[in-house]
């Protein structure tokens, strides 16, 4: 049973990293590759704080979204001129410099040492050690993710960035500043992905660099395209059947030089069948052109 919650933890987790970039990719129709780079930024700075400082991790959440956000204003200012392969390249190459920084500023992050120890949540004196009780934790933190993006795109903000996503050039001839909400759209989404990242730091209790590659980056966005770009249920679903459905494949009983593998070869047969068939994902009303 503590195996089923801590899996839905982990999946638990990855929805509010797919709904953050579903914001940017699937509403905004920008291609981001480093997203997993805003979690590191939070799980690194709350994780520092509460080990180096002894801050309270609740404190730490909030800082680490906050520096996660203002490194989203940072890449976004200048990169977000750029379009489909140049922004993807430049956000790809951020997540890079970030992944280098977690590894190789040692007294910084101790590099691939990584940081032990991190504490858990508390609250009222009270540990979240329990395995359901963080389950309960992080479901507090997806209700509300769930409903700030709900609002974002319910809202004539929203509205604004699906015309971007549908006709840049129509949307700047009507007067909208749309390089403003392509750079608030990704703070917004940065700040989710570091509270995502803080709340990682926080349940395993230890990070290192290896948690937060490229291919992170990459996962995350498939789930946002397995699910369904342009719909916040399609990010529930991708979430948690790319999550879900791999551990499910560890009991069929091989040996684990075959399971693994074979895993991965089913993982990945699923997606490019439902790129042929559906490619804006399960429930998405949206896909690249």
């Amino acid at each position: 049973m503590a195996y089923l919650l801590h899996i839905l933890i982990i999946a638990g987790i990855y929805i509010i990293l797919t709904l953050s970039l579903n914001l940017i990719i699937g509403y905004t129709g920008l291609p981001a590759l480093g997203h997993i780079a805003f979690a590191c930024i939070g799980a690194y700075s709350s994780g520092i704080l509460a080990l180096n400082f002894g801050i309270s991790p609740w404190i730490g959440l909030i800082v680490g979204a906050c520096a996660a956000s203002f490194f989203g204003f940072v890449i976004a200012f200048p990169s977000i001129r750029l379009k489909g392969d140049y922004l993807a390249l430049a956000t790809f190459g951020f997540g890079v410099i970030v992944y280098s920084i977690s590894k190789n500023w040692i007294d910084l992050t101790r590099g691939p040492m990584g940081l032990p120890g991190i504490p858990k949540f508390s609250f009222f004196s009270y540990e979240l050690q329990p395995v359901w009780a963080y389950l309960i934790f992080v479901l507090v933190f997806i209700v509300f993710t769930t409903f700030i993006i709900n609002r974002v795109v319910d809202s004539p903000f929203g509205r604004v960035l699906r015309s971007i996503r549908e006709d840049e050039v129509a949307s700047l001839s009507i007067g909208k500043n749309v390089n403003r909400y392509k750079i608030t759209v990704f703070v917004i989404g940065a700040f989710f992905a570091g509270i995502a990242g803080s709340l990682y730091a926080h349940y395993i209790t230890f990070i290192d660099p290896s948690s937060f590659t490229v291919m992170e980056s990459i996962a995350v966005l498939l789930m946002v395209v397995f699910g369904g770009m342009g719909s916040i249920k399609g990010s529930f679903v991708g979430a948690l059947t790319l999550v879900i459905l791999p551990e499910m494949l560890r009991f069929l009983g091989m040996p684990s030089s075959v399971a693994a593998p074979l895993r991965q070869m089913i993982y990945g047969g699923l997606l490019v069948l439902l790129m042929l068939k559906r490619p804006q994902g399960i429930i998405g009303d949206y896909r690249f052109r």
